[in-house]
């Protein structure tokens, strides 16, 4: 069953990506890593297997501040998600990743369309080439 398929139960109403800027608490980084590994990372969550791709997908910066964006279907910017990525990170910020009004999902022309759009897809690729690896440098520090 693809992701959108799992979140279509979960009554989310609006689709959106958000760049998500976090950085471990102090403490918790061994724990992320295990969660990870486990593959336990968000386990109970509508959200399933979206939060190991997000740890896959994420940069770090000189700050060791986490970048990534996130597909979120909550009224709310990642309500479901929050207390989940709060067990590990502070977050910095969370804001839309691209213009609503460009959404297909949010303009009604396309349910669920934060699934497979490719509207971030710039922004996921200049975020790719910034900063390290951030389950790279989280290994690194934890070996």
């Amino acid at each position: 069953m693809g992701y959108a398929a799992r979140r279509v139960g979960c009554q989310k109403l609006l689709g959106m990506r958000y760049l998500v800027k976090a950085r471990v608490k102090s403490g918790r980084e061994p724990h992320l890593v295990r969660a990870i590994d486990d593959a336990t990372l968000g386990k109970g969550s509508i959200a399933g297997d979206e939060y190991l791709h997000n740890m896959d997908q994420a940069r770090v910066n000189d700050q060791d501040v986490a970048t990534w964006v996130e597909t979120c279907f909550c009224d709310q910017p990642l309500a479901e998600e929050r207390p989940y990525w709060e067990e590990y990170f502070e977050l910095l910020s969370v804001k839309d990743a691209h213009s609503r009004r460009n959404c297909r999902h949010e303009n009604g022309t396309e349910p669920w369309a934060c699934c497979d759009c490719d509207c971030t897809k710039r922004l996921e690729e200049r975020l790719a080439t910034q900063g390290t690896s951030f389950s790279a440098k989280l290994r690194a520090s934890n070996d």
